[in-house]
């Protein structure tokens, strides 16, 4: 399973309940926050260093899903998959290795995904990775929308 969608449209959330049913869940998020050790509140990691981080981390848990996928485990991708080209290479990654990709691509509307950002940006853990407002815009200016892409929308409800 492929977790597609913005920060805070639910991807986590989806992932965990597919846990609970046997998947073994990646999250680049989850291994970048054990990595920086527990955050001072407030932190914010610049962009450029999150993304050198999120890449290195990618390319571990990259290895780590062929590793799974051969051992005959149901994974879930926990990642934003925001650009077309990201999406594109793991599908061709899983299907490279004998698998079958689901795109599964989690929707919500602008001023419900600030509020849980918000909400969220206040907490701590390891998928509480703080997202300020130009991370997110920066993230809504980049992401690219999958339509075609053999897609499952989840739509989350506004507030």
């Amino acid at each position: 399973m492929l977790m597609c969608g913005l920060p805070g449209a639910g991807k986590t959330t989806y992932a965990m309940d597919l846990v609970r049913r046997g998947y073994v869940r990646l999250s680049i998020d989850e291994v970048v926050w054990q990595r920086l050790g527990q955050r001072d509140a407030g932190m914010v990691l610049e962009a450029e260093a999150f993304d050198q981080l999120k890449e290195e981390v990618r390319r571990e848990q990259r290895q780590e899903l062929v590793e799974l996928m051969l051992a005959g485990c149901d994974v879930v991708v926990d990642y934003s998959f925001w650009s077309r080209a990201a999406r594109d290479d793991y599908k061709a990654l899983i299907e490279k290795h004998g698998g079958r990709w689901e795109l599964i691509h989690l929707k919500a509307d602008q001023t419900t995904l600030e509020r849980r950002l918000e909400a969220r940006n206040g907490e701590e853990g390891p998928n509480s990775v703080t997202v300020d407002e130009a991370l997110f815009s920066r993230y809504l200016t980049k992401f690219e929308e999958p339509a075609g892409e053999g897609e499952q929308v989840v739509m989350q409800p506004s507030p």
